[in-house]
């Protein structure tokens, strides 16, 4: 009987894989220029900033809308 994996939670749980991270940054980026981001402002942050725009997405719309606007 295999007891000890059934009750070690830590032995079967799913492992997280490179895909899944790189398709979580790639919407998460997509969203980040959907709100007003530029593309390349975007494309050079690091996915911990990504994460931080989008968990409060009202503050960073009003982060958006005191940029001066460029010419």
């Amino acid at each position: 009987m295999a007891t000890s994996t059934f009750r070690n939670k830590n032995k079967v749980r799913p492992i997280k894989t490179g895909t899944a991270k790189r398709q979580r940054v790639k919407s998460q980026k997509k969203r980040l220029v959907e709100m007003g981001f530029k593309p390349e402002e975007v494309q050079n942050m690091q996915c911990d900033t990504l994460r931080a725009f989008l968990k409060r997405p009202k503050v960073t719309k009003q982060l958006l809308e005191g940029r001066k606007p460029e010419a």
